[in-house]
C-alpha cells in the first residue's frame, strides 16, 4: 500500500504523519474519519495510514521489539517461550515464524502453532490440529477461536515436557 500512496491519495506516508500529528484525536476512528471525511482517502488508506502513523501495526516494528514488547512485565515467562521458540524452529528450516503484537505464529503451509504471554503468570499455546480430542491438559481453543484447534495452559518451565513437545511436533507435521 505504502508504494500506491502517492499515486492514489496525493501524498507521502511521511506528509500524511505531519498532518496527523497536527491533530489532537486519540483514537484510531477519529484518525480516520478525519483522512476520510476531510481528505477524501479511501477507507483502506485510512487504516493504513492510522495505522503507520500511530505504529499501531506489526509492521512498524522488528520482529524482536515486538517480541520483547510481549514479555514487558511478564519477563518471568520469558525463559519459558524461549525454550519453546528454540523447539519449534529445530522441527524444520521450513518454520516460518510471524511475530504479531500479543503472540508467535509458526507456520509452515498453514499455522500450527502459536505462543501468547496470556497474563503476567502463563503463556497459552494455541495448536492447530487436523484431528484430535481434548484433554484435560490439551484443552479447547478458547480464546484463539479457530486460529488453533487446541490450547495448552504453561505457568511452569518444567510443564515444557516431552508431551507438549510431542504435541508441537504432530502439530508441524500435519500443517504441512
Amino acid at each position: 500500500m505504502e508504494q500506491n500512496l502517492l499515486e492514489k491519495t496525493g501524498k507521502t506516508l511521511e506528509e500524511w504523519k505531519q498532518l496527523l500529528a497536527k491533530q489532537t484525536f486519540n483514537k484510531h476512528g477519529e484518525y480516520m474519519t478525519f483522512l476520510k471525511k476531510e481528505h477524501n482517502v479511501t477507507h483502506g488508506f485510512a487504516n493504513f495510514i492510522t495505522l503507520k502513523f500511530r505504529e499501531a501495526d506489526a509492521a512498524s516494528f522488528s520482529n524482536e521489539d515486538l517480541i520483547a514488547n510481549q514479555y514487558l512485565k511478564k519477563e518471568n515467562l520469558k525463559d519459558i517461550f524461549n525454550e519453546l521458540d528454540q523447539h519449534i524452529k529445530s522441527l524444520g528450516s521450513d518454520v516460518i515464524v510471524a511475530p504479531k503484537k500479543s503472540a508467535v505464529s509458526y507456520k509452515v503451509k498453514r499455522q500450527f502453532a502459536l505462543i501468547q504471554p496470556s497474563t503476567k503468570t502463563r503463556i497459552d499455546i494455541g495448536l492447530k490440529f487436523n484431528d484430535k480430542a481434548n484433554t484435560q491438559r490439551l484443552e479447547t481453543s478458547g480464546p484463539f477461536g479457530a486460529m488453533c484447534t487446541h490450547r495448552v495452559q504453561i505457568t511452569q518451565p518444567e510443564q515444557v515436557d516431552s508431551e507438549l513437545l510431542n504435541w508441537l511436533k504432530e502439530a508441524y507435521l500435519e500443517a504441512k
